[in-house]
């Protein structure tokens, strides 16, 4: 629970946390027995590297345009916040911020473009 916790504060900044947590965190119901499998295991230690390893972020400037990039899955939905910023003279473009939520059980049903419109009314929300 501690280290959901604390992953969870950096959530801005990693990319997708809310499907790699999504097996760790169906442990901290009161009702599951806690078990680590090969599953839990895995996403534990990918979440660790992204947060060893993680990109580092442009300070958003409002004066330029955002890139808005969404995506989404049987499993969660992501978008990523960009901008195109002159860095040592050249154009870079990088991440402003990451988003990222786990699917609702009434979600499951909807199709790929409902799942997509889904994203990016979630995301434009936050």
């Amino acid at each position: 629970m501690s280290f959901l916790g604390f992953s969870s504060f950096y959530r801005k900044q990693l990319t997708d946390l809310a499907i790699l947590a999504r097996s760790l965190y169906r442990i901290c119901h009161q009702q599951t027995v806690f078990e680590m499998t090969q599953e839990r295991i895995e996403a534990y230690e990918k979440i660790r590297k992204a947060l060893t390893e993680a990109p580092l972020f442009l300070m958003h400037d409002w004066n330029i345009i955002f890139k808005l990039y969404i995506d989404s899955c049987g499993d969660g939905l992501g978008a990523y916040l960009h901008q195109v910023q002159i860095i040592d003279d050249k154009p870079t473009e990088g991440p402003v911020c990451y988003i990222s939520r786990q699917i609702k059980p009434t979600e499951l049903r909807y199709g790929a473009s409902q799942m997509e419109g889904l994203c990016l009314v979630w995301e434009l929300e936050k």
